[in-house]
């Protein structure tokens, strides 16, 4: 399963069941982003959201004539995936952060993130894979920044998507399970990256 190559052990004092892959990391402008437990402080204080790529799912894209009902013709989570997704919530639960939503998109690989690792999931159409520059691109990320914007003070949520969807939201790559701490940014811009959740 990868991990990140730029994680740095957590300090144990922290809380010892939390995977040693959530750790510091460096945003892609190399620009040092918030420390996780300043990144759970975030999350605890609201108006944020914890925008994650699915956990590992073997392969690139879903097979040709796949179809959202029907889990067995798309990409799906391995045995790796399912127990990354697993460690993620691991890790909400001894922070003891309790999103106040937990969306996804439709696919059938952020849908199984999203319950193994936090129980009920809302599936939300504008986190679904999205070809980048289309107009129905620009219409999800609209929806998207909409969305954020009205996450309040001292509620967070939880979002699964797609590493294209996640791209056109704010223009960062994403590995599989990696979490995105974002903020609405003044005037409907480009959201703020507090810092990044690395796989776990």
């Amino acid at each position: 399963m990868p991990l990140s190559r730029r994680a740095l052990l957590l300090n144990a004092t922290l809380v010892s069941t939390v995977p040693a892959a959530l750790c510091f990391s460096r945003s892609a402008a190399g620009v040092e982003s918030l420390d996780v437990p300043d990144l759970a402080q975030a999350l605890r204080a609201g108006a944020a959201v914890a925008a994650f790529r699915h956990a590992y799912a073997p392969g690139t894209f879903d097979p040709p004539g796949f179809t959202l009902e029907q889990c067995a013709t798309q990409r799906n989570l391995d045995d790796d995936g399912r127990a990354q997704a697993r460690r993620i919530g691991a890790w909400f639960a001894a922070q003891g952060l309790q999103p106040s939503a937990v969306k996804s998109s439709p696919w059938c690989r952020c849908i199984e993130t999203a319950t193994l690792a936090f129980g009920a999931v809302e599936r939300w159409a504008a986190l679904g894979s999205v070809r980048t520059g289309t107009d129905a691109a620009s219409s999800q990320v609209a929806a998207l920044r909409q969305a954020l914007a009205k996450v309040p003070q001292g509620r967070f949520e939880v979002w699964v998507s797609h590493q294209f969807t996640l791209s056109a939201l704010l223009g960062e790559s994403t590995a599989s399970g990696e979490g995105l701490v974002l903020r609405a940014a003044p005037g409907g811009g480009p959201p703020v990256l507090l810092g990044r959740l690395p796989p776990a």
